[in-house]
């Protein structure tokens, strides 16, 4: 089974950027590798953390309109990524993208739900 909601993950320019102001207004702290400028997460406040993407050509979404609709994914935290991967795809879930087989290092594996939002399986 799924461990827990490792993260609310948010596409966007400036990951630290976007990570500060969350952090600012959650109470919480950044956490940031320097030689990782794309991602950062907020932690330190009660619930899951939010991290912060940063995404090449990066539109916001509009709202309420649909032209550039809201965008997110969620990161779930695994033991087994394999049992997970096969669990998941037998509930209607696609892989996108097995990111853990094209780069050495990573530990997860993006996959897109029924409705085709993305959402990863992190190994634990």
């Amino acid at each position: 089974m799924i461990r827990k909601l490792q993260a609310v993950a948010l596409d966007c320019a400036d990951a630290v950027r976007l990570a500060e102001f969350y952090a600012e207004l959650l109470g919480g702290r950044v956490i940031a590798d320097p030689e990782e400028p794309d991602w950062a997460e907020v932690h330190g406040f009660e619930g899951t953390p939010l991290a912060c993407q940063r995404v090449d050509g990066y539109q916001p979404p509009e709202w309420p309109g649909q032209e550039r609709p809201q965008q997110l994914h969620l990161d779930f935290d695994v033991d087994d990524l394999d049992g997970e991967e096969k669990r998941a795809l037998a509930l209607g879930a696609t892989v996108l993208e097995r990111t853990d087989q094209l780069h050495p290092g990573a530990n997860w594996r993006v996959y897109a739900d029924p409705a085709g939002h993305p959402f990863c399986l992190c190994l634990h």
